[in-house]
């Protein structure tokens, strides 16, 4: 828990908030370039949500370079944003410590208020909000939309959440003291997010750090930061306090950096991570060194079991809506389909026609498109070589399996059979739109193919008999399960993993215990 002290060096102390209507201009000590106006983005996308600099103690700030911010579904650049590095992150620290001084004190009521003009806001906007994750992510607008009310929702539970923190009165064997518990926010909490969900992976977190009464600073991923930065606009319309709620928004060349200034910083008391396995190892390496709090949402290899009592017809379903929403870019997404050998022929036929009828590649502001680009060039390589890996191991592509001709970031929805184990879509997470099939014979080996990766976040099964859904539900190594259902993501339910999928809950009534902290007082002398 963080303990406040007065920061003479702090740059940015005592901010006062920007007003909405106006561009704020930086304190003359504050070590940040002079500030620079709205994007003037494509037709069609708010101005007034469009920021393009980073937000620091109620201001809006930015840095000495810019970095492009690029649709994936066309290529044409979106506008230029603030490229901050290690003094902008130490800054937005160091203005969150200062706002946490006071925070902590609002009442749960209050800032219970304010998180929910915020959501008031959101939805006030949420076409606006949804354009933008569409003209930076590429998400089809249907699905963008869906996105910023799930973002929202975060908000609201959370609203909610942050009056019901509760501390305890326990019992002592001496009759002359009594012991309470309390639970108090751990400070400064450091929000690092993905770009597959570039706003409620950062509601889903503030959220939860806002009502508990820390103070967050968020580093967005370089390819979506728009979506941070118009919640900032919104949290700034809500009223939320200069120094609670701060982005800074970097580019790939400065990611590293600034996640290891934001690991390593003293001011920090938490780490919130979604992303990949691999960086999140490094981001826990850099945290280790000063004990830090860490919750780290990483990779996914998610299994999607078909047994033969299973209703193919909802399994197949299932299988479209995990599989290709966003394209297959989901933590968890179905990655591996286990299929039984009873059922097997009858539900890669209509997965096949499902995938033919119902998917449509274009631009995610067209309203027929299901299936949007792909976020960059890296992504559309992987799958690429995943499915070529395949091809050459004897898979057999059912449908798809190649670039779409409607631009360089688009693959087409493809269905893989005959897939074996040694091939690299059934060892690594794909992140696209792959669904490979693995055939097996019997409970325990399907069982045994889901468990064993060393990832374990979601996981899928589709069966009518109730005794086999209580063992496998049991068995399977994931922080989530979804039985005869491919969506399972709810703000009031704990989303997280094990193994190497990750550490920690987010969402649900236990969200916000990722930003307390116990601390016992014994009451003596009575």
């Amino acid at each position: 828990m963080a303990t406040c002290l007065r920061l003479r060096s702090c740059p940015a102390p005592h901010l006062r908030r920007a007003p909405p209507s106006r561009v704020c201009r930086p304190r003359a000590d504050c070590p940040v370039a002079p500030i620079r106006c709205y994007a003037r983005g494509p037709a069609g996308l708010s101005s007034a949500l469009l920021r393009t600099d980073g937000f620091v103690g109620g201001l809006w700030v930015s840095a000495a370079a810019t970095f492009p911010v690029h649709d994936p579904a066309s290529g044409a650049e979106l506008g230029l944003v603030a490229d901050c590095g290690v003094p902008e992150a130490r800054a937005a620290v160091r203005a969150a410590y200062e706002a946490f001084c006071s925070w902590r004190g609002v009442s749960a009521k209050e800032r219970s208020s304010l998180l929910r003009k915020w959501y008031d806001l959101m939805i006030q906007n949420k076409d606006d909000l949804a354009k933008i994750i569409t003209a930076e992510s590429g998400k089809p607008l249907k699905e963008a939309q869906g996105e910023i009310l799930y973002s929202a929702n975060f908000l609201e539970w959370f609203s909610e959440e942050a009056r019901r923190v509760y501390g305890d009165i326990i019992s002592t064997p001496a009759k002359e003291r009594r012991a309470l518990v309390l639970k108090q926010p751990l400070g400064v909490a450091a929000v690092i997010t993905p770009w597959n969900f570039p706003s409620a992976m950062i509601t889903r977190k503030v959220g939860a750090a806002l009502a508990a009464g820390c103070t967050v600073v968020v580093k967005p991923a370089e390819d979506t930061p728009f979506s941070a930065l118009a919640l900032a606009e919104l949290a700034n319309q809500a009223g939320i306090p200069p120094g609670v709620y701060n982005v800074i928004p970097c580019s790939q060349k400065k990611a590293k950096e600034v996640g290891e200034a934001l690991c390593t910083d003293p001011l920090v008391s938490k780490i919130s991570f979604t992303g990949s396995t691999a960086t999140g190892k490094v981001l826990l390496h850099h945290a280790a060194n000063s004990v830090k709090r860490v919750s780290m949402e990483l990779g996914g290899h998610a299994p999607f079991i078909v047994f033969d009592s299973a209703n193919v017809d909802q399994a197949v379903a299932g299988a479209m809506a995990s599989k290709f929403r966003n394209s297959g870019q989901t933590c968890v997404c179905s990655n591996r389909f286990l299929v039984q050998s009873g059922i097997h022929d009858s539900f890669v036929k209509k997965f096949a026609e499902a995938i033919k009828t119902n998917l449509h590649v274009g631009n995610g502001f067209e309203e027929r498109t299901t299936q949007g680009p792909l976020i960059n060039a890296k992504a559309v390589e992987k799958v690429e070589k995943h499915v070529s890996d395949a091809i050459s191991k004897g898979a057999t592509v059912v449908t798809g399996g190649k670039r779409h001709h409607v631009g360089e970031n688009f693959f087409e929805p493809t269905l893989l059979s005959n897939v074996t184990r040694d091939m690299l879509c059934s060892q690594e997470e794909t992140f696209g739109p792959v669904a490979p099939v693995i055939k097996f014979n019997t409970e325990e080996e399907a069982v045994a193919i889901a468990n064993a990766a060393d990832v374990g976040l979601a996981g899928y099964f589709y069966s009518q008999d109730p005794a086999q859904i209580w063992r496998v539900a049991e068995r399977l190594e994931v922080g989530m399960v979804g039985v005869n259902e491919g969506l399972i993501s709810s703000a009031e339910c704990p989303f997280g993993g094990v193994k190497q999928s990750g550490l920690g809950r987010e969402g649900s009534k236990y969200g916000i215990d990722e930003y307390l902290e116990l601390k016992y007082v014994c009451f003596g002398g009575l």
